[in-house]
């Protein structure tokens, strides 16, 4: 017979909590898993809410809106540098995922 664990109630996360972790964790050089350590949640939890975000942007850029996933993120002035086959790719943090990935493909295509 297995005994069982008490039960656990879940959090329940605001908007608002998820976009400043989200946000946090989209900054240069941040470290995802620590981030979500200090905050208390399994990092696997944030991994899924910048996943359901990033895909959200995807999607909202199609349409014309300028929302992050479920959640509302201030778009900053902050640069990503990726360096793909010798070549370092810069862009704004605002580039489009999709755009993104079709720079990165010619890139190496290249």
């Amino acid at each position: 017979r297995l005994k069982v664990s008490p039960p656990r109630s879940h959090r329940r996360w605001s908007g608002e909590a998820k976009a400043r972790l989200i946000e946090a964790s989209l900054a240069p050089g941040a470290n995802v898993s620590a981030i979500a350590r200090e905050a208390g949640l399994a990092p696997s939890q944030l991994f899924g809410w910048r996943r359901k975000a990033l895909k959200g942007d995807a999607e909202n850029r199609r349409g014309g809106e300028g929302r992050l996933g479920f959640v509302e993120i201030a778009t900053t002035a902050a640069q990503i540098e990726i360096e793909v086959a010798g070549v370092i790719i810069r862009a704004g943090a605002d580039i489009g995922q999709d755009q993104l990935v079709k720079i990165v493909r010619a890139v190496k295509s290249a």
